[in-house]
């Protein structure tokens, strides 16, 4: 599967988060049947080791490895491409300016300004020319929308060449309008609909993390026309089953 191609034609793909640093949790979500899975490295423990174990482990379970890098910086977004991630969702970008920067560390000159180095990616140094092609040709370059100025920015963050898809995350963007986890007042969902439409316009992928293990929500954004999408995050699935089944359980045996 071509993530690239799917992004470009506007095609439902349907991933997860990864926050438990755990190749079984990989190897446990890759049998739902998602495409890919975004490691996330800025709000968890998972460091650069953990994280090349788990890209090597979600694409050995036929997924696309995505790594939400710790923030839009050179050096992260090196290592994580040369451990061989297939893209990068890059957090926080609220401007052109910053989108270009992102394609920069991503790409090698002439496009970009990433340095070479012979790691995984490259085959260990036998496969450089042949990774080049690739990054030119399916490399994945994710904006995400999480702030309020990225919103008043969507339209120059969107029709920046190199940035694949944007997917917008719920909880910052309503953090940045003073009200953090407040994803459904009225201001926010102003302010979300407004990406919606900026990318149906401009026919670029848009994206969302539904938060809720709950597929109804993810539905309902399906249906709004997003096509990259999250459904959820792993300690949520664990979670939610956990404490639905044992209150199940205490309600029936009344303890």
């Amino acid at each position: 599967m071509s993530l690239k191609r799917k992004l470009r034609e506007n095609e439902l793909t349907i991933g997860s988060w990864l926050t438990i640093g755990h190749p079984s949790v990989v190897e446990i979500m890759g049998s739902a049947g998602f495409e890919w899975l975004v490691i996330d490295m800025e709000h968890t423990s998972i460091d650069l080791a953990m994280a090349q174990v788990l890209i090597t482990t979600i694409q050995a379970n036929a997924m696309k490895a995505l790594v939400r890098v710790s923030k839009n910086e050179e050096v992260i977004i090196k290592k994580v491409l040369d451990m061989g991630a297939d893209g990068i969702v890059v957090p926080m970008v609220k401007s052109e300016a910053e989108a270009l920067e992102a394609i920069g560390y991503a790409k090698y000159p002439p496009v970009g300004k990433r340095g070479v180095g012979l790691y995984r990616a490259q085959k260990y140094g036998i496969g450089f020319d042949e990774y080049k092609r690739w990054v030119d040709e399916e490399l994945v370059i994710i904006a995400q929308i999480e702030h309020i100025e990225a919103v008043e920015n969507i339209e120059e963050i969107i029709t920046t060449e190199g940035i694949d898809g944007v997917i917008i995350g719920p909880y910052d963007l309503s953090g940045s309008m003073g009200a953090p986890g407040e994803y459904y007042r009225e201001d926010v969902k102003a302010a979300i609909q407004r990406v919606l439409d900026k990318c149906k316009e401009h026919e670029m992928p848009s994206g969302f993390h539904v938060i809720e293990s709950d597929p109804t929500n993810f539905i309902e954004r399906a249906r709004e026309g997003c096509t990259f999408l999250a459904y959820s995050l792993d300690f949520f699935f664990l979670g939610d089953s956990a404490r639905a089944g044992v209150k199940a359980i205490k309600e029936e045996l009344g303890t």
